[in-house]
């Protein structure tokens, strides 16, 4: 049954949002995301028998699959609808893929897919994009080891594919940054219209035609600040919030278009900042940023600051940093930007076209501690050096229940 094959490996980063949430979901809007050093790993082989086999470190045995039709139904499972949640990502995309190889003539591959996080700890996920990494890096792997190549932005759509039909308002942001890696200015495409060309053009269609709203381009490391992460030790759900905001008389409000058009200016000032290496007016940016998220949070009544988010915001206010949640808010991560005193970058700025061909370059393991240690010094955002400010603020941290986590950015997005 086997051919001898080597494994396919690929590795997607996770990722944290630094200004744009919520407003983001709307196609087109914009936001700055920045991938993390704690990847997803997916690694295609042979397969051992029948059907697909998937092995998750969010499981306790793998799990065989049988296709039946365009479904994949578990076999010999006490538990399936247990397997189905957890492995949800995976299982959409190894359909999406599945759908293309068919619209090409080809049959849906039989393999074994083993999945490993970086991005939680005893099952307990740090809200740093993993549903969107597995989705990654799980096409990557099946399309490369069924022959297929693919440029990064045909991975991203192939991940969008796949994300959407479990979640058709997610934005694909942390497709984008798992993707692509590094600092990056991402737009939204419009998910409907992007549905719609699936259903006249099929999966190979989608790929090929334009999609309305969408842009994506890397950012420099902003010069001259340092980024840290606090984990509120509480996980919430992205899926959840966003659809909570879609439910609300309050979209489509007057306050709701005040909102995006707030968030767009926001980011593109802090777009603008990156690129100019002005890190005071980044900072300035993300105050901007949290205080449109407050109003939100209040008019909208979505819970996006607990207690513990409230607290990391104001530990980094009071050391002179900037501070916001990252994401949908309600647990998870928070981020904070301090500026460093009499430092300078020196990133390396490729575009998106030579990040899409960095996606592909080989990477060695990375052996770092993983999340929820206490942080580094070597935490930072592209500068030299961490500013003295860091220790007080981890210190403020820590008594304030929310750990911080040891993360970089990720200069690589989806690689092998």
């Amino acid at each position: 049954m086997t051919t001898g094959r080597p494994p396919v490996v690929r590795r997607a980063p996770g990722k944290l949002f630094v200004a744009g949430e919520y407003a983001v979901v709307e196609p087109g809007n914009p936001a700055i995301l920045v991938a993390v050093d704690r990847r997803v790993t997916a690694t295609v082989t042979e397969p051992s028998g029948d059907g697909t086999l998937v092995s998750s470190d969010l499981l306790a045995a793998p799990v065989r699959w049988l296709r039946r039709g365009d479904r994949l139904d578990p076999v010999g499972v006490e538990n399936p609808d247990r397997a189905r949640r957890e492995l949800a990502h995976v299982l959409a995309a190894l359909r999406t893929v599945a759908r293309l190889l068919a619209e090409h003539g080809r049959p849906a591959p039989e393999l074994d897919i083993a999945i490993s996080s970086e991005l939680h700890r005893d099952g307990v996920k740090f809200g740093l994009g993993s549903s969107g990494a597995v989705t990654v890096a799980t096409v990557a792997a099946v399309a490369a080891h069924c022959g297929l190549t693919l440029s990064a932005e045909e991975r991203y759509r192939l991940a969008l594919l796949a994300s959407a039909e479990l979640d058709p308002k997610g934005s694909g942001g942390d497709l984008a940054a798992s993707t692509w890696g590094g600092w990056i200015a991402y737009r939204s495409p419009d998910r409907a219209a992007v549905l719609d060309l699936v259903r006249r053009r099929g999966v190979a269609g989608a790929l090929a035609e334009p999609w309305p709203g969408f842009e994506v381009r890397r950012l420099p490391p902003p010069a001259g600040v340092a980024l840290e992460v606090g984990w509120t030790g509480t996980p919430a759900s992205t899926t959840e919030l966003v659809s909570g905001l879609h439910r609300r008389a309050w979209r489509g409000t007057p306050p709701h278009r005040r909102f995006v058009a707030a968030s767009a200016d926001l980011v593109r000032a802090a777009a603008d900042a990156i690129e100019h290496g002005d890190g005071a007016s980044l900072l300035d940016s993300v105050r901007r940023a949290r205080r449109e998220l407050a109003r939100l949070d209040e008019e909208a009544g979505l819970g996006v600051f607990t207690p513990a988010l409230t607290a990391l915001c104001d530990a980094a206010e009071a050391v002179g940093g900037a501070a916001k949640p990252s994401g949908a808010g309600g647990g998870d991560c928070g981020i904070a930007l301090l500026e460093l005193p009499d430092t300078r970058a020196r990133p390396d700025t490729p575009d998106v076209a030579d990040a899409a061909d960095a996606a592909d370059a080989p990477h060695a393991a990375d052996t770092r501690t993983a999340p929820g240690t206490a942080a580094s010094s070597n935490s930072r955002a592209g500068a030299t050096a961490a500013p003295p400010d860091t220790d007080h603020l981890r210190e403020r941290w820590t008594a304030a229940g929310v750990r911080p986590l040891d993360l970089r950015p990720a200069t690589e997005g989806n690689e092998e």
